[in-house]
């Protein structure tokens, strides 16, 4: 469900912006991920919402990141720490330490989307490969 991603071309000026930006961006290419895998599905748009929404909250975030840490380059790696401790509190509810573990994944994702496509591609692949893996 990775066929889009790569299209995408460098965006001039990508290297100006800063994690939080990045990560606010990657929210955004993380969510229309989720849905395009989410359409796939037959079912009521509650039901679909859910099941993304499921899939974007910070706690989910945290997890993609934990499961792609032992195939993240030192480039990757150095731009989900940025994203991390650039993080605020967060929403109430919500535990700081996976907030800001979901800002690093959302920081990451924005950048490789404007950088590096092709690896965006390979990464959420990876990440379906661990999810279909599942019980």
């Amino acid at each position: 469900m990775t066929d889009w991603i790569p299209t995408n071309r460098a965006v001039k000026g990508s290297s100006e912006l800063g994690p939080l930006q990045l990560a606010w961006l990657g929210d955004a290419v993380w969510e229309l991920h989720q849905r395009l895998r989410h359409c796939q599905k037959p079912g009521r748009s509650k039901d679909l919402h859910v099941s993304v929404v499921s899939e974007v909250r910070a706690a989910a975030q945290a997890e993609a990141l934990k499961n792609l840490e032992p195939n993240l380059s030192d480039i990757e790696k150095s731009l989900a720490r940025k994203g991390r401790n650039s993080a605020k509190r967060g929403p109430r509810g919500c535990n700081p330490a996976t907030y800001g573990q979901a800002t690093g994944f959302e920081t990451m994702i924005g950048w490789l989307f404007l950088n590096n496509p092709v690896r965006l591609a390979q990464l959420l692949d990876r990440l379906e490969e661990t999810d279909s893996q599942r019980p």
